[in-house]
């Protein structure tokens, strides 16, 4: 009998120390895909070719800040912390779920506790949820460095700001990907989700390039994107230029992808983990 509804988001956190437990010896492993690949990122595109289009003719078209022109490794930098949640989010919901499930299985010890495969599945969320939490933080810490964070939105904490947005912005991606990764008995599709997906959404949903400057046709395309939304939100707060309508409608959309991912994978971790 699966525990209460009451009671799950407790039983759900016995899941996520499980999970905690096991990646304190794995940490290490993790340390460039996480934060040395952004970093590069930003210092790559941020600060050397980023000094490069403030000198050309567009490096008006980022907007201004307090009456000053945002130079591009401003523009760049929220948007790169978006990628990064997301990064993060697929990553960690793909091969991590597929072991669980099929090589390791973990996931069938846990359910020979009381926990119930929804406790089982949330707790995977939760995980996913600290991680990019973690690394975003890191990479915020080092935007700040880097001199790619200023004082901006309500008390001049518009960067901090950016910082739970991305995290909403990677369990967008995280809740109905793990749903659907546990379904799989091959990785095949993990492989096309990342050329097919992941490396478009980071190219078109107006990380590098405002999307007013892609083709009218595509244009519809990448703002129904979740990335969109993520980069839009998290530079909008970084910037202090989002609105409160902007901010509504980034949150709501992302919200809305969370809570149809947990639906889906209450059902599909059920059928798994209770065939």
């Amino acid at each position: 009998m699966s525990a209460p509804t009451s009671t799950r988001p407790v039983m759900a956190s016995r899941e996520l120390a499980g999970l905690l437990t096991n990646y304190r010896r794995t940490w290490r492993a993790s340390i460039f895909s996480s934060i040395l690949a952004p970093l590069m990122g930003l210092v790559a595109l941020g600060m050397s070719l980023g000094k490069i289009v403030d000198a050309g003719p567009g490096a008006d078209s980022f907007g201004t800040v307090g009456g000053k022109p945002v130079t591009y490794l401003l523009f760049l930098a929220p948007a790169l912390l978006a990628n990064a949640a997301m990064q993060t989010a697929i990553g960690e919901s793909t091969y991590p779920v597929m072991g669980a499930m099929k090589w390791q299985k973990t996931y069938h010890a846990a359910i020979a506790s009381p926990l119930s495969a929804r406790d089982v599945y949330l707790g995977q969320v939760m995980f996913i949820g600290l991680r990019i939490l973690m690394n975003c933080g890191v990479f915020l810490g080092v935007m700040a460095l880097f001199g790619a964070v200023e004082a901006a939105g309500p008390a001049g904490l518009g960067p901090l700001l950016a910082l739970p947005a991305a995290v909403l912005t990677g369990l967008a991606f995280a809740a109905p990907t793990v749903a659907w990764a546990v379904t799989q008995e091959r990785d095949t599709g993990f492989s096309l989700v990342f050329r097919f997906v992941m490396i478009p959404l980071f190219l078109f949903s107006g990380t590098f390039f405002p999307v007013s400057q892609l083709p009218a046709v595509i244009q519809p395309f990448a703002y129904a994107t979740p990335l969109w939304h993520g980069v839009d939100l998290c530079r909008g707060l970084a910037l202090g230029t989002a609105t409160a309508g902007s901010v509504l409608l980034h949150v709501g959309y992302l919200s809305a992808l969370v809570a149809v991912g947990v639906w889906y994978g209450a059902h599909t971790y059920r059928r798994r983990l209770n065939p």
